[in-house]
């Protein structure tokens, strides 16, 4: 494959991702769906955020990419190849493209030294000697930016933000192309969040990296993604360019995100009476019929609660699932220079 094709070629491609569990306890029979379909693209270089409440399915998303859940159904191309279709030689090789950063940096370490837990992961999938995966801590230490004398420390002698960084550096270990961050900085207070940002998006400035970036938070996704998706119930309800969904989203849900998320000033308020929407998600065990946001949308109307709307395009690259877009006008956000942009310039 030549150079320009490389270049042109996504990163990773996820093609009507399935994944459903089968329920426990009482609803022991029934099935959990917590994907349905979910189809998305991450160019090299780029971040993509997947935004939704607490059981949107967007974890379950980022683990079924990376083969720690089965899915159901689906593909998911890494570098041209089907990953979940790997097995053995192959699948190890393809894992050293892909590596994942874990929301709690605490839990994420066991309790061996801060060299052996970045050197694993290059014994394992590269094959190489322990002098050889030794050679390769210091640079990695380094590039973020520890010690080289922390190889010999236990993850319990670093602080929270120091873990992350481990975390970072073993993740950095095979060269990956592509690093699934899962809330990777939600666990951090807010002056080390901007630290651990400022951090990553240096990285995929020098070495090109590709990201998936999943967090609860709208202030780091914009600061940091390219391109988002919206997940609702297992499904993507919207997908756009990040400044264009930050400044003109089309499906509801999103608005009551964004809503949600506006700093205090004239006009949050006013969001929030009319688009911040309240209740509960139905049940991915007992899913209702058409859309599954029809019960909690204040612009619902009957064909919503009988059609599933589909994603179709309603500008260049931005798509949306609602079957009043063009009904309803969205409201226009002003959210081009968030609080967090200005916390992540103070903290460098």
């Amino acid at each position: 494959m030549t150079g320009t094709a490389m270049a042109a070629q996504p990163v990773l491609q996820v093609n009507d991702l399935v994944v459903h569990f089968p329920a426990t306890g009482a609803a022991r029979g029934a099935v959990v769906h917590a994907l349905d379909g979910v189809s998305f693209t991450v160019a090299r270089g780029r971040s993509f955020g997947i935004v939704g409440e607490s059981g949107s399915g967007k974890s379950t998303a980022a683990l079924a990419v990376m083969r720690l859940v089965p899915a159901t159904a689906g593909a998911v191309m890494l570098d041209g190849e089907d990953f979940l279709a790997l097995r053995g030689k192959a699948l190890r090789q393809a894992r050293r493209q892909i590596q994942m950063i874990f929301q709690d940096p605490f839990s994420a370490l066991d309790r061996r030294r801060a060299g052996d837990l970045i050197a694993e992961p290059i014994r394992l999938l590269e094959g190489v000697s322990r002098r050889a995966a030794a050679e390769r801590i210091p640079p990695l230490l380094s590039v973020v930016g520890l010690p080289p004398d922390a190889a010999s420390l236990f993850p319990h002698q670093f602080s929270g933000g120091q873990r992350q960084r481990l975390c970072i550096a073993r993740a950095l270990s095979t060269q990956p192309d592509l690093i699934v961050c899962d809330e990777a900085v939600s666990a951090l207070d807010v002056a080390i969040q901007a630290q651990i940002l400022n951090l990553l998006k240096r990285l995929q400035a020098e070495r090109g990296l590709a990201y998936i970036f999943i967090s609860h938070d709208l202030g780091v996704v914009q600061y940091v993604c390219d391109d988002v998706a919206v997940m609702y119930l297992g499904q993507i309800v919207e997908r756009a360019p990040a400044r264009v969904f930050f400044s003109r989203p089309r499906h509801p849900y999103s608005w009551s995100l964004i809503s949600a998320a506006v700093p205090a000033g004239a006009s949050r308020d006013a969001l929030r009476r009319r688009h911040l929407v309240r209740g509960e998600p139905p049940s991915p065990i007992d899913l209702p019929p058409g859309c599954r946001f029809a019960a909690r949308c204040p612009f619902a109307v009957d064909r919503c609660r009988r059609e599933e709307p589909a994603l179709h395009a309603v500008a260049p690259g931005h798509v949306a699932a609602c079957h009043r877009i063009g009904e309803i006008e969205p409201p226009v956000f002003h959210t081009a220079e968030p609080v967090l942009a200005q916390r992540c310039e103070d903290a460098g």
